[in-house]
C-alpha cells in the first residue's frame, strides 16, 4: 500500500470553515434573532402585570366605563 499514489484536495484547508459548528442551521438561526427570548418574557411579564393592574382597578371602581 505504500506504493499507492496520495490523493489530497488542495482546496481541503480552504473550505474547511464550512465544518465549523458555528455555521451549522440551528447556531445561525438562534443567532438571527438575538434578545428574542428576553423579548419574549419581558412581554409576557408585562402583559401579566397589566391583566392583574386593570383587574384590580376595575373591581375598586364600580363606575368605570
Amino acid at each position: 500500500m505504500p506504493n499507492l499514489p496520495l490523493f489530497r484536495d488542495p482546496w481541503a484547508k480552504a473550505e474547511s470553515w464550512r465544518k465549523n459548528p458555528v455555521f451549522t442551521n440551528r447556531v445561525m438561526l438562534r443567532n438571527m434573532f438575538p434578545g428574542f427570548g428576553i423579548a419574549v418574557v419581558a412581554f409576557t411579564a408585562y402583559v401579566v402585570v397589566d391583566n392583574m393592574y386593570l383587574s384590580a382597578q376595575k373591581s375598586q371602581d364600580p363606575h368605570h366605563h
